[in-house]
């Protein structure tokens, strides 16, 4: 069993979804009145991703949606750690894999050690004493 957190709208709407159910009780529940499965859910993503134009022609399913949040939650900076315990991976190793396939991220770090910026001043190479004691080593 896996927890996480809830925006204060998920919880404020689940509370009003549990409101006076048994514990017990399933909250969603498909259209034949039963407990969704996880090929339910499965199913579920599938045809709500369909009917939206931009992802009609992508296989989206639970773990792209997982896959994605894991991936916003490191571009807004959260650390590769605790987006680890939020997925609920053991390892560190595992949760890296974000952190490898985040081109944007990539961009910018590049984009801050440019190799075009100018190279800095060597006065020491105008000093023809340091020079020389250099070459004298």
């Amino acid at each position: 069993m896996r927890q996480c957190p809830l925006w204060a709208r998920t919880e404020d709407t689940l509370g009003e979804l549990i409101q006076g159910r048994e514990t017990c009780e399933p909250v969603f529940l498909s259209r034949h009145r039963k407990r969704y499965t996880r090929f339910g859910v499965y199913r579920l993503v599938e045809r709500c991703a369909a009917q939206v134009p931009s992802l009609a022609a992508r296989p989206i399913t639970p773990h792209v949606i997982r896959h994605t949040c894991a991936c916003h939650l490191l571009q807004a900076g959260v650390d590769l750690n605790t987006i680890r315990a939020w997925l609920g991976h053991v390892s560190l190793e595992t949760t890296n894999i974000y952190a490898e396939i985040d081109l944007e991220m990539k961009a910018k770090a590049m984009a801050l050690c440019s190799a075009a910026a100018p190279r800095p001043e060597r006065p020491w190479k105008e000093n023809k004493g340091v020079m020389a004691f250099l070459n004298a080593i």
